[in-house]
C-alpha cells in the first residue's frame, strides 16, 4: 500500500517542532519531503489556510498486533494491508508489527510474510514479543510456547528476518537471556524487557548487556515495591531505558501515566498501543495469536479476565496524554512521533517536523482530533 506523492504545497498552522510551537507556522512540501518550515508569511503560494488547527508529525508505534479486524500474524497480505490502512487513517504513519509468542517454526512463516511489507515501507520493521518470556508473567502468551532464549533459535529468528527484526522483548530471568541480549544486539536488533517477574538484581545486568527498552512499562511486570523495585523501578529509574506506556487510560492510572511521563522526561517516554485486530472493528469475539479473547467496551480480555492487548490507536493515546494526563501539546508529539523514531533508529527520515524528512504530517483539529494524514506528502482524510 503507497500514497502517491502530490504536487508541491504549502501547509499553514500551529506547527509543533522539535524546538517549539510555532504559531503562525507553515510547511512547505515537494517530493514527498518537507522541503522548508517557517513562521510568519510564508515564500511563494499562499499555503493551505489551516488555522486553529495543529500539524504535527505522523505518528510512530513501535508496538501494534492489528487493527480493522486484520491481524499481522495472519499471514494474509489483505490482514495486514487493513492493518496499516486502520492505524493511517489515525495518524500512524510508521508502524512496526508486533508478533506474540509461538513455536519458532511458526514465527519464522511470520516474519517471512511480512519482510514484504517492510521492504515496501508499509510496516518499519518485526517486533518479537515472545516467546522468550516469563510464563510468571505471560500475560496474553501461549504458556506452551514460552521458553528459554539459546542461541540457535535466536539464529533461526534473525535469518529468517533478513535484517526487517527492530526488536525483541524477553525476560531477563530466564536461563540464557544476557547471552541473547549480547547476541540481538551486536545483529542490530533493539532488546526490551517485558513479561517479566525478574527482581531488581536480574534487570540490572540486562541492561548492562544492552538492553534499552521497557515493554509496556507496569504491564505484564512483577510490580513496583517499596523494597523490591523490580524491573518498574529498575527500568523507570535507568537513564538508558526508553519506557513504553499503553495510554488508553485502561492499561495505567492517568496518574501513573503522567509520573512515569515527568520523571522518564521526552527522551524516554514513548506511547504505544499494543492495538489488536478488533481495533476499529467492535465488540465481539476475536484470537490474539492463537488465544480467543473477548471485546467488551473497547477492552479486550482473556476468559480469566486478564487484559489482551487494546483498541487503542495513537491519535486517542496523544489525547490522552493531554487530555487526562497533563502533558503539553509538544510533550505528548515526542511521545507518539519523536522519540519511537529516535529509538527506532528512524529519526533520520520520521518522527519531526524539520526539512529533508518525509512530509508525514497529522493535522487536528482544536480537540486534537485528525482531520487529516499526510504520508510522504500525500493527503487523506482521517479518522478522528
Amino acid at each position: 500500500m503507497s500514497t502517491e506523492p502530490t504536487a508541491p504545497t504549502t501547509i499553514g498552522g500551529r506547527i509543533v517542532t522539535d524546538e517549539g510551537v510555532l504559531e503562525n507556522g507553515w510547511v512547505r512540501i515537494a517530493d514527498g519531503r518537507i522541503a522548508e518550515v517557517g513562521e510568519g508569511p510564508a515564500p511563494g503560494d499562499r499555503p493551505a489556510d489551516l488555522t486553529g488547527s495543529w500539524i504535527v508529525p505522523g505518528f510512530v508505534d513501535m508496538h501494534c498486533h492489528g487493527g480493522g479486524g486484520g491481524s499481522l500474524t495472519s499471514q494474509d497480505p489483505e490482514q495486514i494491508e487493513r492493518t496499516v490502512a486502520t492505524h493511517r487513517s489515525h495518524g500512524t504513519t510508521t508502524l512496526v508489527a508486533s508478533l506474540v509468542t509461538a513455536s519458532i517454526p511458526r514465527l519464522r512463516e511470520q516474519v517471512r510474510a511480512l519482510l514484504g511489507p517492510v521492504s515496501n515501507g508499509d510496516l518499519a520493521g518485526i517486533h518479537l514479543e515472545g516467546p522468550f518470556l516469563s510464563s510468571v508473567r505471560c500475560g496474553a502468551h501461549d504458556t506452551s510456547m514460552l521458553r528459554s532464549p539459546d542461541r540457535e533459535s535466536v539464529d533461526e529468528l534473525l535469518d529468517a528476518g533478513e535484517g526487517a527484526i527492530r526488536m525483541v522483548t524477553l525476560a531477563p530471568e530466564l536461563d540464557g537471556a544476557v547471552e541473547a541480549i549480547r547476541q540481538l544486539t551486536a545483529s542490530g536488533v533493539t532488546v526490551a524487557i517485558g513479561h517479566t517477574d525478574a527482581l531488581a538484581e536480574q534487570v540490572e545486568p540486562a541492561v548492562d548487556a544492552g538492553a534499552t527498552v521497557a515493554t509496556h512499562l507496569f504491564n505484564g511486570m512483577r510490580p513496583l515495591h517499596h523494597r523490591e523495585p523490580g524491573p518498574v523501578g529498575t527500568l523507570l529509574d535507568d537513564e538508558r531505558v526508553t519506557v513504553e506506556l499503553i495510554c488508553d487510560m485502561v492499561h495505567l492510572h492517568p496518574t501513573v501515566a503522567r509520573l512515569v511521563a515527568r520523571h522518564a522526561g521526552t527522551a524516554r517516554t514513548v506511547a504505544v498501543t499494543d492495538a489488536i485486530s478488533a481495533t476499529d472493528a467492535g465488540d465481539g469475539r476475536y484470537e490474539l495469536g492463537e488465544l480467543p479473547l473477548t471485546v467488551s467496551g473497547g477492552e479486550p480480555r482473556l476468559e480469566d479476565g486478564s487484559l489482551a492487548g487494546s483498541t487503542l490507536t495513537m491519535d486517542t493515546a496523544l489525547r490522552n496524554l493531554v487530555l487526562r494526563c497533563g502533558l503539553d501539546v509538544t510533550e505528548a508529539v515526542a511521545a507518539c512521533s519523536t522519540r519511537p523514531a529516535e529509538q527506532l533508529g528512524l529519526s533520520g527520515r520520521v518522527g519531526s517536523i524539520r526539512s529533508g524528512l518525509a512530509a508525514d504530517l497529522v493535522v487536528l483539529d482544536e480537540q486534537l482530533r485528525p482531520t487529516e494524514v499526510l504520508k510522504d506528502g500525500g493527503r487523506r482524510a482521517a479518522s478522528g
